[in-house]
């Protein structure tokens, strides 16, 4: 995002508190990489997500927006935290939680800028419900979802059971930063959330 003139740097300050029964925090400081973010629960994902053969996300893409993007797999840090994309303009994916087409949850992180610019994620919050995501698999198929819903949320309130909670059918939610700049944090004050079902 430009503010007074300057591309400040997002570094996917995405403050994503852990589901019930784990730790959250406030915020998470922006720098020139990007900050871990704490993770969620697996026994959260678990007791919907079925290990099946679907096979893994490799490529994200939103024509509403432009976005065609390689996914990089996201783990965890030795801290427990979540791993987010070396890159602001690529996506990645969390490995812990469902594939896009299992039952559950599918989480996709993305940078909204970096100091050089606008991020893979730069105009997520102007999706609109009905519009198209695609994540495309390792085994040339494709997972097609459609927006239900758009929301920006502080990032104190961040909405941990609707990200992370299990649900029957598949489901995809692609998560950044947005907002006013916090200077003083040197974080965004908010996250957008963007919660897609198969189409």
């Amino acid at each position: 995002m430009v503010v007074n003139g300057r591309v400040l740097l997002a570094a996917l300050a995405l403050v994503i508190a852990a589901v019930p029964g784990g730790s959250a925090i406030s915020r998470v400081v922006a720098s020139s990489r990007a900050a871990p973010v704490p993770a969620p629960q697996i026994d959260a994902f678990r007791s919907v997500r079925t290990f099946d053969m679907i096979a893994e996300p490799v490529r994200l893409r939103i024509p509403a927006l432009q976005v065609d993007t390689p996914l990089e797999r996201l783990g965890r840090q030795p801290d427990g935290t979540i791993a987010v994309p070396e890159s602001p303009n690529i996506a990645g994916w969390y490995v812990a939680g469902p594939r896009p087409g299992q039952p559950g949850p599918a989480v996709i992180l993305g940078h909204v800028d970096s100091i050089n610019g606008p991020g893979v994620f730069f105009r997520l919050d102007q999706l609109s419900p009905g519009a198209a995501v695609e994540v495309d698999r390792a085994d040339g198929t494709t997972a097609g979802f459609r927006v239900v819903s758009v929301s920006r949320v502080p990032k104190t309130n961040f909405p941990s059971d609707l990200v992370y909670s299990p649900t029957l059918q598949p489901s995809l939610r692609l998560v950044t930063c947005g907002g006013s700049f916090d200077y003083r944090a040197r974080s965004y004050r908010d996250n957008v959330i963007v919660y897609s079902v198969p189409s």
